[in-house]
């Protein structure tokens, strides 16, 4: 069975339905804003979510230095302020800041650090008790792109028996270079010197290790990607077998 996916900006998936889930229960009466911090504010992602929250009258974006970005201690000190935090971080520093959180500080990991790891709450809303374990989660790693296009339509086919466990998937997921993050984009629309976005590469993928834990069946996946500019584009492609 073949699966084709269209994966399009950076954005993390159910961000508002995710965010009102943690802060917002039932019979709450919101006397203040509520305190909001994006470590990593400074990327392609967190800006995004920075900009987005900014727009709304409920929170109070937390900010940090420049000069304190690069000091654990400090970050974590501004992330145990908050009632929520993104940590919009390459996945070693999203591992090394989260032993330095308050147990209680709701934290959202848009890195792939955290995404099968035990405590966590993987944070696709449409999986089977996840909508009502996100209520109370205070660690929630946010789903990738390719593995929502991938999981979303497997897992309940899987619980329902309509495919087996043991099925052999594949699936082909397509992606602007922008989800490449600032390095990418400069390099695609700068004049094209590296001969290696002219055609296919291998490059290292995340989607496998979610796919084959949050999909529902017993294989485990053989994944492989690719990388190419088509017309602009990059298109990544992903064999399970």
């Amino acid at each position: 069975m073949h699966f084709v996916c269209d994966r399009q900006g950076a954005n993390p998936p159910n961000l508002l339905f995710i965010i009102y889930s943690f802060l917002f229960k039932t019979g709450d009466t919101v006397w203040g804003k509520y305190k909001i911090f994006v470590d990593g504010s400074s990327g392609t992602t967190g800006l995004r979510i920075a900009d987005r929250l900014a727009e709304r009258e409920e929170f109070e974006i937390l900010k940090i230095s420049a000069a304190d970005r690069k000091d654990v201690h400090a970050r974590a000190a501004v992330i145990n302020e908050s009632d929520l935090s993104f940590l919009c971080l390459p996945d070693d520093a999203a591992r090394e800041v989260v032993p330095l959180l308050r147990e209680d500080v709701r934290i959202l990991d848009t890195s792939t650090a955290h995404r099968t790891a035990p405590g966590w709450i993987y944070g696709l809303p449409e999986l089977h008790s996840t909508r009502e374990a996100l209520k109370t989660a205070t660690r929630v790693a946010v789903p990738g792109c390719h593995a929502t296009g991938f999981i979303a339509p497997v897992a309940p086919l899987v619980e329902l028996g309509i495919i087996p466990k043991t099925a052999h998937l594949s699936v082909t997921s397509l992606t602007g270079y922008s989800g490449g993050g600032k390095k990418m984009i400069a390099e695609y629309e700068a004049e094209r010197v590296n001969t290696a976005l002219n055609a296919p590469a291998p490059l290292r993928s995340g989607p496998a290790p979610q796919t084959s834990a949050r999909d529902g069946r017993d294989y485990r996946p053989f994944h492989g990607t690719q990388l190419c500019a088509c017309g602009g584009p990059t298109i990544t492609r992903a064999w399970k077998r």
